[in-house]
């Protein structure tokens, strides 16, 4: 759900350094936001202050956001800590590989534009699609 960012209270968060803010807004104004910040029901940010930060950079006035029931500061404590601890990075060679593979859709080589002008024409002369 849609929540305006003016009434998102941040209270204190574990992460100290927010990092490379400009990046991720930079990212957030290309793709949008892949990923809702995430709020208690009395709109306080549980997860997602790097995103919020970045949301706020870009001007935005409202945030996709997923409301959850977490009332005890406990609780809230423990979901921002598993957010930022249950992820895995892609290693050096997971991402070097992912970046040659969207360069060659992204820029394909003379064989494979003319493979794919070929199918095309064959799905307009036989009707296929």
């Amino acid at each position: 759900m849609q929540v305006p960012i003016d009434r998102i209270k941040v209270n204190r968060r574990v992460r100290k350094d927010p990092g490379d803010i400009d990046a991720l807004a930079a990212s957030m104004n290309a793709h949008g936001l892949l990923h809702p910040i995430v709020l208690d029901r009395r709109n306080r940010l549980i997860a997602g202050g790097r995103r919020l930060a970045a949301a706020k950079k870009l001007g935005w006035r409202t945030i996709n956001a997923l409301i959850i029931d977490a009332d005890d500061k406990a609780d809230r404590l423990e979901l921002e800590l598993e957010e930022n601890v249950q992820r895995s990075a892609l290693s050096y060679i997971e991402l070097e590989e992912g970046y040659a593979r969207l360069e060659r859709l992204r820029r394909p080589n003379i064989f494979r534009r003319l493979w794919e002008a070929l199918k095309a024409l064959f799905r307009r002369l036989f009707g296929r699609r």
